[in-house]
């Protein structure tokens, strides 16, 4: 039984069979448009699709390929160890078909923990998603701009052979970006329904979301049981599909991500026998709402002004985290390590590597060298101890003792 009223198109699904020929119809759309095709690779559910089918199209002669296809894929270091391996063992396969892959890492200084616990950013959270941009987005954008350049020659954007984006966007992957993509509709002249494709007019890229009519349960059906056959690629693709679970609103991410209520994809892994020796990273969530805390952090206190001379609107703001929080959550942080790799000695499982010598040994020379946010000098009060409430508009109100 449905929990709510039924949409429109809610008695209309696309079968398996249904949704391959529309992934085709909206390639074949554009075939021969560009030479270069790049393919934006997360490791998750969606992208993983989009990547494995589009390569056993061409594979399968559905569709024909350009000249170049070059595959980004960003190591955050931050990913569910199960998968990251899984994205490994799907590279191996990939650069075996011919196909050129890129593993992109941020620069130690925009890596997570030392972001985090050299720098002293506060945790993530959905008002301040830094995570995000530092290790996916700016790595891979960089990466491809760097290749872009030394295939055109030149590092003049406007003198770039136009290249089309392939990315894993989806339709009922999540509401909010349900509430922005329209899939009746072309863009910019494009035919209707062919899988969200934008051609822009004014930079060196088109984009193109060829798996987005693909709805989850049609996915599930491609990771778990036609990748893996002979007959689709014989991709690995079964492990990424186990770390979801049976639940359709699991999302993967960080370990222990603090910008979801419950990190349902560890929680899925932790239960397989293999994988139980994991169980320490729970933990590390405690470790992001303890930082969060006003008595781990610094407060901005007095009248603040912008740069235009008008009253900030965020009054007495927190900031970044003391010296004294980041280094004991760097502890708190050694410790899970610890003690995951110990049971993975015991039992000869892989070990985990979410912070190396080089990122530890550049978190203490933030410390050193006493690191802070632009617009903070460290000497500010810890946002735990009262403070006088200040408004834009000048008036303020004292704390109640």
């Amino acid at each position: 039984m449905y929990k709510s009223q039924l949409g429109i198109w809610d008695g209309i699904r696309l079968t398996f069979d249904e949704c391959i020929d529309m992934t085709v119809s909206s390639i074949k759309q554009i075939e021969g448009i560009y030479n270069t095709w790049i393919m934006m690779w997360s490791g998750g559910k969606d992208s993983t699709t989009m990547v494995t089918v589009i390569l056993q199209l061409i594979a399968s002669g559905q569709i024909k390929a350009p000249e170049n296809i070059k595959i980004f894929i960003s190591d955050t270091r931050q990913e569910l160890i199960p998968l990251w391996f899984n994205a490994l063992e799907l590279i191996k396969q990939i650069k075996e078909r011919g196909y050129d892959v890129e593993i992109v890492l941020s620069p130690i200084d925009d890596r997570f923990w030392v972001y985090m616990l050299g720098y002293g950013v506060p945790p993530p959270s959905n008002t301040f998603r830094w995570c995000t941009q530092k290790l996916k987005i700016d790595p891979a954008q960089n990466a491809m701009e760097k290749y872009l350049s030394e295939m055109n020659g030149t590092t003049d954007k406007t003198k770039w052979e136009k290249v089309l984006m392939m990315t894993g966007v989806r339709v009922g992957e999540s509401a909010a970006r349900d509430a922005r993509i329209s899939l009746s509709c072309g863009k910019d002249g494009t035919e209707c329904g062919q899988g969200h494709y934008h051609h822009m007019s004014n930079t060196y890229l088109d984009r193109l979301a060829p798996i987005i009519h693909w709805r989850t349960c049609i996915e599930w059906d491609w990771l778990k049981l036609f990748a893996p056959m002979q007959k689709y690629g014989s991709w690995h693709t079964q492990m990424l599909a186990d770390a979801y679970g049976d639940d359709p609103d699991t999302r993967t991410g960080c370990i222990g991500c603090n910008l979801a209520s419950k990190d349902k994809a560890l929680i899925n892994i932790i239960k397989n026998p293999d994988w139980s020796y994991l169980k320490p990273l729970m933990q590390i969530r405690s470790i992001f709402e303890w930082l969060k805390l006003p008595h781990q952090r610094l407060r901005k206190v007095g009248y603040q002004k912008t740069k235009s001379g008008k009253g900030s609107k965020n009054q007495n703001r927190m900031g970044p985290l003391t010296m004294d929080a980041r280094k004991e959550g760097l502890k708190k942080l050694k410790e899970i390590i610890h003690n995951v790799n110990s049971q993975a000695i015991i039992e000869g499982k892989p070990q985990i590597d979410l912070l190396n010598k080089e990122e530890e040994d550049r978190i203490k020379w933030h410390w050193e060298n006493g690191s802070f946010p632009q617009g903070w000098t460290g000497k500010e009060p810890i946002a735990s101890e009262s403070f006088v409430q200040y408004f834009s508009d000048g008036s303020y109100q004292k704390q109640l003792l």
